[in-house]
């Protein structure tokens, strides 16, 4: 009776869950789509033909195309093989497309910051003196992101959420002029309850309290219409392309970010959203691991104007962004103390260039000694894996840590798949066993490291977007590399027998998972 009640539990819950009706919604409309194609097809063999003439002309098109060669592989064979069905899913989702309009706004925004974003030439001079290397992953960063590196800034690396939300706490208490937020996760909660009520008495008190959050990411964790609630309180919200049951070709890329900038003086990010098991205030899938990191100084900035920039296109804001006003300086005339160099970056899917994947294989191909990783998956294309493996062959110590504890797991499965090739060339892979490790990080040769919101899959590197903080010589490069250290004794090594020994549907699956990787 016991179980009878909980299965009941469960329907309902499953009933009274939005996110149930707009997969019902989708479904219905795929399903219409498809019988009306099918039907088409079986009715004319003109249409028939037609339909085998267009397939062959979006695969040729494909092909040609400068997109990653997985990418290409993974659509041809899904249109070969069924193409009505691969035809139409090419058509809604094969691209990675925003509305022109967004395109064209955010074009127009980065113009108006490049006079604002030029590099400070001492500060550039000063790296390039220190390692020719480094100055030559930080002039590409500047050069496709716009955003330059910074000296006169301090950072602290946090290893765990928990450590992270106190501090957090205490500089939003601290606001004075403004907060800005932009999350992919926001979640009803110990967290959010805590930051919700300090924005909300910010707000009253005269701060500019301003919040983005992701329209798909926010799905099943907020009510619907929750940027109403929160403007009640005060609070400016937008919505990051809002999730709607339609099926269409913008719902594809998502703003996967975590901002917090507090007086332009006080930056975090990371891999932590706003949600109680970052926190482990709720216990999902283990031990929840992630990473985060405060910046204070003038490499905030950078991450000041990626906010602006989000702002002004998903409000479509004709007013002007006053870059004047939100200059670390501002609230800070005095100097701030300098460790190291600094430089936050963003990547988007607008430009067509992978900067977050170039950033990582930057730091792989010019490794002297070691690299390590973390990354909660670990679904790379045919560059990533030649990098690693080159590295690995070439003695350099290559290191990569994954969960031990899935939140997907078919993702997991599919992350799995890639460890024999790697462990082949030497790389060696570790899984954290009491949960799940949602940190994205890597750090090289006791100088270079990088803290953002960039997965090791394809969805992060080409769909979403992203941003991180590249760092030289800071303290934190030393606090990743203990933290990566103590965490091993955390972890199970993977030698290549659990690959080789795992049952053979289980390494078949992930063969068929393996050619659709780049789709999922």
């Amino acid at each position: 009776m016991g179980r009878i009640m909980q299965f009941l539990k469960r329907i309902l819950k499953l009933l009274f869950n939005r996110i149930f009706y707009v997969a019902l919604a989708l479904l219905i409309q795929m399903g219409w789509l498809l019988i009306t194609a099918w039907r088409l097809a079986a009715y004319s063999k003109y249409i028939s033909n037609a339909i085998g003439i267009i397939s062959v002309l979006i695969v040729l098109w494909i092909v040609n195309k400068k997109i990653n060669p997985s990418y290409k592989l993974g659509w041809t064979i899904l249109i070969m093989t069924v193409p009505v069905f691969g035809v139409l899913l090419y058509v809604l989702f094969g691209k990675s497309r925003i509305a022109q309009a967004i395109q064209d706004k955010y074009t127009q925004v980065q113009e108006e910051s490049l006079p604002y974003m030029e590099q400070d030439e001492q500060t550039f001079q000063e790296l390039e003196e220190q390692s020719a290397g480094a100055a030559v992953q930080s002039r590409y960063i500047h050069q496709y992101s716009s955003f330059p590196v910074h000296g006169n800034t301090t950072a602290e690396y946090f290893q765990v959420g928990d450590d992270m939300f106190p501090v957090l706490v205490r500089e939003l208490e601290q606001a004075q002029h403004y907060i800005y937020i932009e999350y992919f996760i926001i979640n009803d909660g110990v967290m959010w309850r805590t930051i919700l009520d300090i924005l909300e008495r910010k707000a009253k008190e005269g701060v500019d309290v301003r919040l983005i959050y992701d329209g798909f990411g926010c799905l099943t964790t907020l009510p619907n219409r929750y940027d109403k609630v929160l403007r009640e309180k005060s609070i400016k919200c937008t919505i990051f392309n809002p999730f709607r049951p339609l099926l269409n070709i913008v719902q594809n890329n998502r703003d996967h970010r975590k901002i917090c900038v507090i007086d332009g003086k006080t930056g975090f990010t990371g891999g932590i959203n706003l949600a109680d098991e970052y926190i482990n205030q709720k216990e999902r899938f283990g031990h929840w691991k992630d990473t985060a990191v405060m910046l204070k100084g003038e490499a905030v900035w950078n991450m000041t104007v990626m906010f602006l920039h989000m702002w002004s296109v998903v409000n479509n804001s004709a007013e002007p962004m006053e870059h004047e006003l939100h200059m670390p300086h501002k609230y800070h005339p005095e100097a701030f103390e300098d460790d190291g160099f600094v430089q936050p970056y963003s990547d988007t899917p607008l430009d067509g260039e992978v900067l977050g994947e170039n950033v990582y294989l930057n730091i792989i191909n010019r490794a002297k000694k070691y690299v390590y990783i973390c990354t909660p998956y670990l679904i790379i294309d045919n560059e990533m894996m030649t990098a690693l493996c080159l590295a690995a062959k070439s003695g350099i110590d290559v290191r990569i840590m994954t969960p031990g504890v899935p939140d997907k797991k078919m993702v997991f499965l599919l992350t799995q798949s890639y460890y024999e090739q790697l462990l082949e060339a030497g790389v060696r892979i570790y899984e954290y066993q009491p949960g799940f490790l949602h940190a994205k990080s890597f750090v090289c040769d006791d100088e270079i490291a990088v803290v953002g919101t960039i997965n090791l899959d394809y969805r992060s590197l080409y769909l979403h977007f992203e941003n991180g903080v590249w760092f030289y010589k800071n303290k934190v490069v030393g606090d990743i590399l203990e933290d990566f250290r103590e965490t091993l004794n955390y972890c199970d090594p993977i030698n290549i027998e659990f690959c080789r020994d795992r049952n053979i549907l289980v390494r078949g699956f992930q063969s068929i998972l393996r050619l659709f990787a780049p789709l999922l």
